[in-house]
């Protein structure tokens, strides 16, 4: 049975031999594009060798490795396969939850106040297209960038579970008669969301350029300030004050399809966080160079105009606060998690003391209950029988 534990970003990181450096020549295996005069990684486009040697574990690396990236085993880094494997257990389609309950509830007259119209409204309006920038920033930047086959089987999962998260978007418009053109445009209308949107990918723009290079200083820090951009502020903060609002709604017994929904996107979200969380420490402990002073001071800095740009989009859907929710608390419960991510990157925390006001939410975020949290019917949607929450 998979233990959730195993699931959390890893405490300590396997250490690396010393012929695995940043800056170490190519391995033996791979001469045959030295001698050609290539010293880039591989992408696993390369043309194949006839009698090229096989893959030695130690020559394996998450960015700027010269190993086949086409040679999933040995493997090394078994917590990216186990977070594979978790993902696959954790399959579920949007279809499968009912929302006959939601739709009589927005159709009718007196069940939803306008403030809570609003605010579904406008979280909605923030995750539709949410989901499609971090697919596009895993398919179009951050697959091609990372050498290491175990990694790239669980980013080809999460390209997946982006896709599903995105329909169930769809799947929501399509039930309730929403108005499609201003849910999915919103992320252009709405400032508050504009603002994160913008701010995240300017972090991604250069990673599809065809001359980025993670073999320099400058690239590989590239590619780090992306990797916390996505992983650790875009789905480990920004994602935390909507989930709190909809799952607020269904303590409610409001809006409980959509509620129940977003306990799943949840479950994956978390998976996501921490996969990213063990690909940004594997590379600053291969690469030590890149993680300086000043570096961290650069990341410290872009945690804390996120955790701004946050609270600044709880202020603009809660204005008057709702559901035993406002602004204020939102903003402490940035502040705590925004520590949280701070300590799970090596970072001194922003806000010291900070507590967290909707402890109810940790109950959800550990998914270890049996049952939904809303105790609708067993949520059961594992597929080899090995998950249990």
């Amino acid at each position: 049975m998979l233990n959730w534990n195993e699931l959390e970003p890893q405490k300590i990181a396997p250490p690396i031999p010393t012929d695995a450096r940043f800056d170490d020549t190519p391995s033996a295996h791979a001469t045959h594009a030295a001698d050609a005069g290539h010293h880039h990684a591989q992408t696993g486009l390369e043309g194949i060798t006839q009698g090229a040697g096989r893959v030695d574990v130690s020559e394996k690396r998450i960015i700027n490795a010269t190993a086949d990236v086409n040679q999933l085993l040995p493997m090394k880094y078994t917590w990216a396969w186990e977070k594979y494997l978790a993902g696959c257990n954790n399959h579920w389609m949007p279809t499968e939850v009912s929302m006959q309950a939601d739709i009589a509830l927005w159709k009718g007259r007196d069940g939803l106040t306008a403030d809570e119209r609003a605010m579904i409204m406008r979280n909605l309006g923030f995750f539709a297209t949410a989901e499609s920038l971090v697919a596009n920033n895993i398919v179009l930047a951050i697959y091609k960038q990372i050498t290491n086959p175990e990694c790239r089987q669980y980013l080809l999962r999460q390209a997946f579970e982006e896709a599903v998260h995105t329909h169930t978007f769809q799947y929501v418009v399509e039930s309730l008669g929403l108005a499609e053109g201003e849910l999915f445009n919103m992320y252009r209308e709405i400032p508050s969301i504009t603002a994160k949107d913008a701010w995240a990918l300017k972090y991604t723009k250069n990673l599809s350029d065809g001359d980025f290079d993670t073999t320099t200083t400058e690239g590989a820090q590239d590619f780090l300030r992306d990797l916390v951009a996505f992983y650790v502020v875009f789905e480990g903060m920004w994602f935390y004050t909507g989930f709190a609002q909809i799952l607020s709604l269904g303590r409610r017994n409001k809006m409980t399809g959509i509620a129940e929904q977003y306990q799943y996107i949840m479950r994956d979200e978390s998976i996501h966080m921490n996969f990213g969380i063990d690909v940004i420490n594997q590379i600053k402990i291969e690469n030590p160079q890149l993680w300086t002073e000043d570096f961290k001071q650069e990341v410290t800095t872009m945690l804390r105009d996120a955790c701004e740009l946050e609270i600044a989009y709880a202020r603009d859907t809660m204005p008057h606060g709702l559901l035993g929710l406002n602004a204020e608390m939102c903003a402490e419960y940035l502040h705590f998690i925004t520590n949280r991510r701070c300590n799970q990157i090596g970072l001194v925390e922003l806000f010291p003391g900070a507590t967290n006001p909707f402890p109810w939410m940790s109950e959800v975020i550990d998914l270890k209950k049996e049952k939904n949290f809303f105790e609708t019917r067993v949520t059961d949607y594992q597929t080899g029988g090995a998950l249990s929450w």
